[in-house]
Order: C-alpha cells, then structure tokens, then sequence
C-alpha cells in the first residue's frame, strides 16, 4: 500500500487480486460461541433498518454527513460478531450487514474525494461479504470499489474491470438482477474511459437486459432502490460524452428523464446535479452555450445543501471549461453568478 493522497489510489493490483482471491474462496461464517450474550434475528433486522436509513440520509445530506455514522455501524457490528453468540444464519446476516456498513463508508469517503480511505473500507466490505455466505453482497462492493479505479483523477479502467469481472464470475449465485444491472453500468464507464466502444455499448445492453430481466424493487436488494432504467441512460450518456460523442450523449440524457421508469431527481439531488453538468459538458461540446449555461446553472441549484467533494469537483471542471467563452454575456454572467 502506498500513502493515502486523498485522490490517489492505494490498492496495488497485487493486493486487488489477493482480496478477490480470498473472497472467492472463503467460506461463510459458522455459529459462533463466546462469553457473550446469544443475540438473533431481531438484531439483524435493526441493523439492515438502520443501514437503510443511512443510505436515504446520503441521497438527502450528502455524504459528509452520513461518513462517521456508516463507520460507527462497521465499528458495532465487528464488535457485535466478536463478542457475542448467535446462530449460522444470524452470523452471515451480521456479516452481510457489517460488509454494507463498509461498503457505505467507502462510497461516502470516495463521494468526499478520499479515495485511499474509500479503497480500505471497500477492502474491509469484502472481506465480511465473505463471511456472509452472499456473493451478491460481495458483488455490490466490488461495482462500488470499481467506480472509485475508474473515476480516479490517474483512471484505471483496467483494474476496475477486474473487479467487475471477479464479480461477474459468480453471476449465478448473484441474486439481484439490479446488482447485475449496475456491475455491467459500471462495466460500460470503464471501457468508456479505456476508449473501448464496442464493448461499452454492449456492457449498456447487458445492463439493459439484466434490468428488463429483474423483478419488482420491493424483491430486490434494498440498497438497490436506486437503479431504473433512467440510471442505466444516464450512465449510457456518460459513456457516450466519456467516448468522444456529445450528441449521442443528449439523446441518452433525454432518455433518462422521459422514459416510463425514469431517473428520479427528487430522490438524488446529487447524482442529478452530476448528470446535469455532464449534459452541460455536452452541448458545450456542440458549441450550445445557451445549452450549455441554461444546464449549469440547474445543476448548481440542486446541489446546494448537499455535500458532496465529487459533486462540487464535477462543477468546477464544467466551469474551467466554460471560462474559455467567458467574453459571451451568457457565459460571463454565469460565472459572475457562481464566483
């Protein structure tokens, strides 16, 4: 492991594949016998309502806010599972908690621009998916985990198709059609960002697929209440901007916010304030300032209040670019605006 820089990654590809080795050959947890009291169900059951709770206060607050409340639940559960008794079946539901819990304080550290820490904490969510039993707990770390290797600001789409890849190996025993949708969402930007075309559209059909394959949200994983049909568009669009082709891009920004199972921006400010400067991106591209500003200026709104290093990083590079036209009034006044 190198230094934590923030930005920077730590996680060398020796050590990605190691913990992808050991998740794949773990076995789930046992019955657990200590001095401890015997703890059941009831136990996991507060704690997956809790978790829930954490992942919605993310979408309303920002990542921020909810970063220490995600490492103290980590903290508990690990001290739950090692001090106390409880049943096989409660021990991996423990352990499927203790992986979310993790997994969470990763996506709010890399939401936050800490990638290495984000990194460890993914590192630590794999390995209690381990002990859960459930590959598809294992799964949804390593699409997180994947999306931190490729947005770095030194990308390495490579080793975040190995993550998915590792993941994908166990497609059978994944039990969520949209985990599967977002592993092959995932698989789309990192070969966007390869500059790999083929294969990044195709990843968006296989994420159309699996979606259209799935069953009702209520079935599904609660942690993936977050993925429609409108997600898969607005991460195709990214694709298409990441691939060189801005036009391509507006007609999936489009798709997304008019399909019948659209992305929801009331429920994610912050992605949508992403995506919004994103589209912005593209109709600078096409030389649309009025497009271009008219989009900024919506995306600045929704993203107040919610704090987000990602969101503001997002912003800050769609106005670098926009100063490069700052002698059109439009243009000028938005920047003046947003100072």
């Amino acid at each position: 492991m190198e230094q934590d820089r923030r930005r920077f990654l730590i996680a060398t590809t020796a050590t990605v594949a190691a913990v992808l080795a050991q998740w794949t050959t773990a076995e789930p947890a046992t019955a657990f016998s200590s001095s401890g009291r015997q703890i059941g169900a009831a136990v996991a059951d507060r704690f997956d309502s809790r978790l829930n709770e954490l992942r919605h206060l993310d979408d309303d607050l920002g990542s921020d806010h909810v970063y220490d409340a995600a490492r103290a639940e980590s903290r508990l559960i690990t001290r739950l599972l090692r001090d106390n008794t409880y049943s096989e079946e409660t021990g991996q539901r423990l352990h499927a908690c203790a992986a979310e819990a993790s997994r969470l304080a990763g996506w709010c550290a890399f939401d936050n621009g800490r990638n290495a820490a984000a990194e460890k904490h993914f590192i630590t969510a794999l390995r209690a998916a381990a002990g859960s039993g459930d590959r598809t707990a294992g799964a949804t770390t390593l699409a997180f985990w994947a999306n931190v290797r490729y947005s770095n600001s030194h990308p390495d789409p490579r080793g975040a198709l190995d993550l998915i890849d590792g993941a994908l190996a166990h497609r059978a025993n994944i039990t969520s059609p949209r985990v599967l949708t977002m592993l092959h969402i995932r698989q789309a930007r990192a070969y966007s960002i390869a500059q790999e075309p083929t294969a990044a559209y195709r990843a968006i059909d296989d994420a159309l697929t699996a979606y259209d394959q799935g069953i009702p949200p209520d079935e599904d994983q609660q942690s993936m209440y977050w993925v429609t049909t409108g997600e898969v568009f607005q991460a195709a669009a990214s694709t298409a901007l990441s691939l060189g082709d801005p036009q391509r891009a507006l007609t999936y920004f489009s798709a997304a916010a008019t399909h019948h199972d659209p992305y929801d921006p009331e429920k994610e400010p912050r992605g949508t304030a992403i995506y919004l400067a994103r589209k912005a991106e593209a109709y600078l591209a096409l030389g649309d300032l009025d497009g271009a500003v008219e989009t900024a200026q919506q995306s600045v709104n929704l993203l107040g209040g919610v704090s987000s290093a990602r969101g503001s990083e997002t912003l800050i590079g769609l106005r670098s670019e926009l100063t490069r036209h700052r002698a059109i009034p439009v243009v000028k006044n938005f920047l003046n605006e947003t100072a």
